[in-house]
């Protein structure tokens, strides 16, 4: 949450909801407290959020901002590291997502939005949820706002695990820029059209919710957009109040400006709890919801989670009320591919019949669309739309320099509601091998992409150092039970005669046992190649190599994991990856 000056005055009495921000934590940060699950209240049939996997994402956030200067401030490494962080796990779990750069009203080098829809349900009715993504420069901002951001993304990889029938869109935003005067949210707002504002039927907002002495605040209270919110907290007979602190302060001010409907929760940030606040909801009288507001002390220990969890339920049971029904839809069709996959040499096509049938109600407009398809591979459907009942020829086509692999492509009809299926194209090897490194950004100096997984552990970090260059991969290194992973796909063109892998990896440790307590792996798909621990630590990098041979002629993914017990920290520090064939 920005801290509260002129926007609050020319609010004047709406009541709006926002959060503090607060600093960063060192790198063997405190583990989350004590944990809470399964607060039962009617919730229009959501499930139970598992606040054990928010506080897992917050857990990751304050490692992110420790490998980072103790921050994850918008113009940072450690701001863009989070949004890879956020945005792997939504594309992995079906999003539509999109990072939007902020181009005017931001500070210098502020990341982008990250932007992610879930593509089912009407798109002429739109809920959004939304929290700001980046901390104050002092902290890494757990609480402010990871525990908005960290809520969000586990609802809606709840809301994808669970896959239930839409009646609504349901669009999720995290923020940049928030702390420095809301302009992340403000740029994104100003960027939509009349119509796009007009289909965004409320907005809801989540800054600061899990003060470790908080209360229980909702914006604009009393409004229709509210209601579902308020009916959540109501059944747990926690009897929210209007959260005047927030008003004007938080990213829902940029939405309400623009004529949405807005609401949203939060735990409060600097103003002192009173001492009826306190006979209701306990903590302690006149002393701030949240002390470590915008400091450093705002790290994994600085969380409410019983808070939290009643927080995210909440969110959970307001998305379900408003976007999901039980009912079929009224029109409803198939969607399936055949043949479900084709086998071509680079350079040549292969076709398949995308078939559609109505299922329920009407025939409607299927409009086709792929995803998934590799460098120089491109998918055309002739027509381009069918309606419900007709088929469409997909046709796949392969440049000579496609590389040898399979891929799965997702075929995507959009009507009134939303089907995929899923096609396999397989690119058979040239039987010549041309000599060629075949690892991007092995040396961690472009960003994240293209690797996957615990992303913010890449970058360029104080208390380790790069191999060359200056950035590098730091796994590990906590001081508590925690895993690091990061992979990248590559494939391993056939006709070659020997791929091989090498990687420069730093190993330091704090354990003193001639015991295997923390360890390292690299595997190829489900096979580890190989096992190191804190027992193979040196006080500088060693080169390592790994023998790739058995996979030429197969995609596969290269996946790096450090594993950490309980006890004293292992640094596992990775750089200058590459993956050689001849």
């Amino acid at each position: 949450m920005v801290a509260g000056i002129s926007l609050v005055a020319t609010l004047g009495a709406a009541g709006l909801t926002a959060a503090p921000t607060a600093a960063a934590a060192p790198q063997a940060a405190p583990a989350p407290g004590p944990l809470v699950r399964a607060i039962s209240a009617p919730a229009a049939d959501a499930p139970d959020v598992d606040v054990t996997k928010v506080q897992a994402h917050l857990t990751e956030l304050n490692a992110i901002a420790s490998r980072n200067g103790g921050t994850r401030k918008s113009s940072g490494q450690g701001y863009r590291d989070s949004v890879a962080y956020v945005r792997n796990k939504l594309q992995a779990a079906g999003y539509t997502v999109t990072e939007q750069p902020c181009t005017s009203g931001c500070a210098s080098g502020a990341g982008p939005n990250l932007i992610a829809e879930w593509p089912q349900g009407d798109t002429a009715k739109v809920y959004m949820f939304g929290s700001h993504l980046d901390s104050v420069a002092a902290g890494p901002g757990i609480n402010d706002n990871g525990s908005g951001s960290a809520a969000l993304l586990e609802t809606a990889l709840t809301l994808a695990e669970h896959h239930p029938a839409m009646a609504a869109r349901v669009r999720f935003g995290w923020w940049t820029d928030e702390e420095q005067g809301l302009n992340g949210s403000d740029f994104y707002v100003n960027s939509l059209s009349s119509a796009e504002r007009t289909r965004i039927k409320a907005y809801y907002n989540f800054d600061m919710i899990a003060s470790t002495n908080g209360g229980y605040f909702i914006n604009h209270l009393t409004s229709a957009a509210a209601q579902p919110m308020k009916a959540y907290w109501d059944a747990l007979g926690l009897q929210p109040e209007e959260n005047t602190e927030g008003a004007g302060r938080s990213d829902d001010y940029s939405f309400e400006q623009a004529g949405i409907p807005t609401s949203g929760y939060a735990m409060g940030a600097s103003a002192r709890k009173t001492a009826a606040q306190a006979a209701k909801w306990g903590g302690t009288a006149n002393r701030a919801y949240d002390s470590c507001y915008h400091q450093s002390c705002d790290t994994t220990s600085n969380i409410n989670s019983t808070g939290l969890n009643r927080s995210v339920d909440g969110i959970a049971s307001t998305l379900w009320k408003l976007a999901v029904t039980d009912s079929t839809p009224a029109n409803d069709f198939s969607l399936s591919a055949s043949p479900a996959g084709g086998t071509v040499d680079p350079g040549t096509s292969a076709t398949t019949t995308i078939a559609t049938a109505t299922t329920s109600g009407s025939a409607q407009t299927v409009q086709l669309s792929a995803s998934g398809a590799p460098a120089g591979v491109t998918v055309s459907f002739s027509p381009g739309s069918v309606t419900s009942g007709n088929s469409s020829t997909m046709t796949v086509a392969t440049a000579a320099g496609t590389a040898p692999g399979s891929y799965p492509l997702t075929v995507t009809g959009t009507g009134s509601v939303t089907h995929t299926a899923t096609y396999t194209l397989t690119v058979r090897g040239t039987g010549s091998c041309s000599g060629q490194q075949l690892l991007t950004n092995g040396g961690f100096e472009s960003g994240t992409s293209p690797w996957t997984g615990d992303t913010g552990a890449i970058g360029s970090h104080a208390g380790q150092s790069a191999h060359s260059g200056s950035r590098f991969a730091w796994l590990g290194g906590y001081g508590y039970s925690a895993t690091d992973s990061i992979a990248q796909t590559v494939t391993v063109p056939d006709g070659c005669a020997k791929a091989t892998l090498t990687y420069w990896l730093h190993i330091d440790t704090d354990e003193t046992d001639r015991v295997a307590y923390d360890t390292f792996k690299v595997k190829a798909g489900s096979t580890t190649l190989t096992t190191l621990s804190n027992t193979d630590a040196a006080s500088g990098y060693v080169q390592r190599t790994l023998d790739l041979t058995p996979y030429i002629g197969q995609r596969i993914a290269l996946t790096f994991t450090a594993t950490e017990d309980s006890g004293l920290q292992t640094s596992f520090v990775l750089d200058d990856a590459a993956v050689q064939v001849s």
